[in-house]
């Protein structure tokens, strides 16, 4: 007997306003499909009291010397570590801070192991292998009843890290496996079960507000400037220019000279032009702040 509407999850619903998605016009489509990815803001609205909390949680994990670690299979899984990969050249922190695990190993970042995702043991093993109590670990499902994510959780929170669950259904697995819960229901997907879309759009946003906000609390922005970006490329190098000019109002050729002093770090540079110090001393007051650049200026700013 094929399940009702009712009794599936609302990410594995059939979608009322796609039933003829075949039938419609190339404009059609695109229309409904940005009626229905408006609906994912709000759904994300909706949860922010739950996001806080839990960036709250990962914040104070990651200021103790903890590690985040994001795990989800296929979509879930991908998007994870894309989120991941972003924050050494964004925030210039070590890869290890941030890390993402997708089940069946790297491979299944490219290209779909989707078997992999009902591994209850396999998703304990992976998560074991890696975390101690100090970590912190979101385990990351649109569905919110994925068995490798569930497994990862349960053998996270048996360890002692701080435990998350993400999903876009309601009083799922995922949540009661978990020690905080972050529930987005976007509603069925217009192709239905496709969860790379609402979902994954949702599942998107989420993480951009975790370690977005997390690295703000630790320290890693200032005002809205990204002053630990990593001047990786020339289009980087001169955003680097630009981030101490704003920083300090200097004159670009003067930006540019103490950025070389400074070997291409905006905050050693800021710090050098604010306050009248070398390299070594702007290098040496951020290690005494355990490199979190809002309580290196009030430092200095208190000589």
């Amino acid at each position: 007997m094929t399940p009702s509407n009712s009794e599936l999850t609302v990410t594995e619903q059939r979608n009322e306003h796609s039933q003829h998605l075949d039938s419609m016009s190339v404009n059609e489509i695109v229309e409904l499909m940005n009626q229905e990815d408006k609906k994912v803001a709000v759904a994300v609205e909706a949860a922010l009291p739950q996001i806080t909390t839990a960036i709250e949680a990962i914040a104070r994990t990651l200021k103790a010397g903890g590690t985040l670690y994001y795990i989800g299979a296929g979509t879930s899984g991908r998007l994870g570590i894309l989120d991941a990969s972003e924050c050494p050249p964004t925030f210039g922190v070590d890869p290890s801070l941030v890390v993402g695990i997708i089940a069946g190993g790297p491979g299944a970042i490219t290209r779909s192991v989707e078997n992999a995702e009902d591994d209850h043991e396999a998703g304990k093993r992976d998560i074991g292998a890696q975390i101690t109590p100090s970590d912190v670990v979101v385990g990351i499902a649109s569905s919110g009843t994925t068995p490798y994510v569930i497994g990862a959780l349960e053998e996270a929170r048996r360890i002692g890290a701080v435990t998350i669950g993400f999903s876009c259904n309601t009083n799922t697995k995922v949540s009661t496996a978990a020690q905080y819960a972050i529930e987005v229901p976007v509603g069925p997907e217009i192709v239905t079960g496709s969860t790379r879309l609402k979902a994954g759009t949702a599942t998107k946003m989420v993480l951009n507000m975790i370690t977005t906000t997390t690295m703000i609390m630790l320290g890693k922005v200032y005002g809205n400037l990204m002053v630990n970006v990593q001047a990786t490329n020339a289009k980087l190098r001169k955003r680097v220019i630009k981030i101490i000019t704003d920083a300090t109002g200097a004159a670009e050729e003067t930006a540019a000279a103490i950025c070389s002093q400074a070997n291409g770090d905006a905050r050693i540079a800021i710090l050098m032009l604010k306050y009248g110090i070398t390299a070594e001393e702007a290098a040496s007051a951020l290690a005494r702040t355990n490199d979190h650049f809002g309580n290196t200026m009030r430092l200095l700013a208190s000589n």
